[in-house]
């Protein structure tokens, strides 16, 4: 599979230029990273125009028609396009973000569309997931109970419950991850924005009775202690959440059972 964490001398060069279907009255421009495991050649930036008056508002749209009016061959992953699933997780404009959300009139000139970076790549605009499931397994992200299981249901008060607003929103589309210096070098051994604030999520849960194992797991130098607060995660998550706050909490608690 391709890195796209490319070296600068081997950047992805010119392809092809597929131009406007329909009246062209309304045209945008977009280049869209493309590379084929199934060929010799090395990645290109494809240069697409799209009539606006015939297209949907968000990048997905604009995808969408491209592949189906244009070149079926482009390769992408989409799902709910409501923001829920995570699946079209891209780099568009320079940013980590979802392609179902993000409106193309906020990107004022042509609109750059790549894969999340320093991950890589199975083809064109799909990363490899593999690593960062694995990652996420490892955290055991389930309710974890020694006591006897109730008739109904375990119950929370208002305030417990509120501790976990801010956590469960997460879809893991891996923007935060993607963005963050820290994993990029070390993402082998450092869990990640994304795996750390579901790992809180879990840990702040107060149905949760194993959240002394959980700790242990992560008291690592690499595993959790890798964040350096650069706030990357928190500026680039497409549902405003707050992994930085997640990790830092997190910390406080390994200091507070050292005490």
């Amino acid at each position: 599979m391709a890195e796209f964490a490319l070296p600068a001398n081997s950047k992805p060069k010119g392809g092809q230029t597929h131009p406007v279907t329909g009246s062209g009255k309304n045209v945008k421009t977009f280049k869209v990273y493309r590379w084929n495991p199934d060929d010799e050649a090395n990645p290109s930036i494809d240069t697409y125009q799209v009539d606006m008056d015939d297209c949907g508002p968000m990048v997905l749209d604009a995808l969408i028609k491209i592949k189906n009016e244009t070149d079926s061959t482009l390769t992408f992953r989409r799902s709910c396009r409501e923001g829920v699933c995570g699946s079209c997780a891209m780099n568009i404009d320079g940013t980590n973000t979802l392609a179902c959300t993000k409106y193309i009139s906020d990107v004022d000139d042509e609109v750059k569309v790549y894969p999340l970076p320093h991950m890589p790549v199975v083809k064109d605009l799909v990363p490899d997931l593999t690593h960062v499931y694995a990652q996420y397994t490892s955290i055991e992200p389930w309710l974890k109970s020694a006591s006897t299981a109730p008739e109904r249901e375990r119950l929370q008060s208002p305030e417990e419950r509120e501790k976990l607003d801010g956590l469960w929103e997460c879809i893991l589309c891996f923007c935060c991850s993607t963005s963050c210096p820290s994993y990029w070098w070390n993402g082998d051994r450092y869990l990640g924005p994304a795996i750390l604030l579901q790992a809180y999520r879990w840990i702040a849960d107060s149905r949760d009775e194993d959240t002394g194992s959980r700790l242990d797991n992560l008291e690592d130098p690499f595993r959790l202690y890798r964040c350096h607060t650069i706030m990357n995660c928190t500026r680039t998550c497409p549902k405003s959440l707050n992994p930085a706050k997640a990790i830092a909490e997190i910390k406080k608690l390994m200091v507070e059972r050292r005490g």
